[in-house]
């Protein structure tokens, strides 16, 4: 695998500032901009270039976390990016957000084009991904864009997933992907007989973010009082069929939390997930030490 060097600025000389990307033979730069901080930005010329930007908050809602998708051309003031964030600012219906991160160029190469083009494919990938509930009212077009410029513009689109989870958001990473797949990870199932439920049968993975219960797996059909309430929450939030199954992937924090997700109830995770031979997850993380 090849190495990425990426280069992080804090303008504010606090991880909890302002921050700008970027990253070499590269011609995109990022901005990471606490809603607090966004007034600081008047001096920064890139942000008066044509982008795209991403306000991210939580759901007062739902708890959950959000994301709205946007792009910003330039303007008679030429302050494209900077102008429309601080109209998001002053937007009542946007209080969610706290903060902002922003995509353009070093040399202004994205015009109306390509930023249309940018933002519907970047507002697909985070309801695809569905890690974060995406907030636009209307599904962003396109535009016209041709076939050279395309390629062009996935290339661009590499470097922002890379950025942007180094910023710490993975709204672009599948909870599941090839890398947190591998082969040397075994797959893991649990069975349990469920009173007055039934069976439940679930498969599921170890990533580097915790534990993926994987999509075809049949859960219990209620729960009790012997769980957090946060597994209650991602229960009641989770897309299923008429019997239980899982329509997509789900992580948990860790095996046990899945263990019960799946079983509604009280569960040792490190007991109940199995190789396919029966070996329990704790017999494995024991052979590793």
């Amino acid at each position: 695998m090849n190495g990425k060097n990426i280069n992080l600025f804090l303008l504010d000389g606090d991880v909890n500032g302002r921050i700008k990307c970027s990253t070499p033979n590269w011609t995109g730069v990022a901005y990471k901009i606490p809603r607090t901080e966004l007034d600081k930005c008047k001096d920064r010329d890139d942000l008066k270039q044509s982008g795209v930007y991403f306000l991210f908050g939580k759901s007062d809602e739902t708890g959950k976390d959000v994301v709205y998708v946007g792009q910003a051309g330039e303007r008679k003031n030429k302050e494209a990016i900077l102008n429309r964030l601080q109209e998001h600012k002053r937007n009542l219906d946007k209080e969610y957000w706290t903060e902002a991160i922003a995509f353009t160029s070093s040399n202004n190469f994205l015009g109306p084009t390509e930023i249309s083009y940018l933002e519907n494919h970047f507002y697909n990938l985070a309801k695809a991904v569905n890690r974060y509930e995406v907030t636009n009212k209307n599904t962003p077009t396109p535009g016209n864009i041709t076939e050279e410029k395309e390629s062009e513009m996935l290339e661009f689109i590499r470097y922002v997933k890379i950025i942007m989870g180094v910023l710490g958001h993975k709204v672009f990473e599948p909870v599941v992907t090839s890398t947190n797949l591998d082969n040397e990870i075994p797959m893991l199932y649990l069975e349990r007989m469920i009173r007055d439920i039934g069976k439940v049968e679930a498969k599921g993975r170890q990533t580097a973010e915790g534990f993926v219960v994987l999509e075809g797996s049949r859960i219990a059909s209620r729960d009790d009082d012997t769980i957090p309430s946060s597994v209650k929450e991602q229960r009641a939030a989770v897309l299923v069929d008429t019997d239980c199954v899982l329509k997509g992937d789900v992580l948990l924090s860790s095996p046990t939390y899945a263990a019960m997700f799946v079983c509604g109830k009280s569960t040792n995770g490190l007991e109940y997930w199995k190789t396919k031979d029966g070996k329990t997850l704790k017999q494995l993380e024991l052979e590793e030490n």
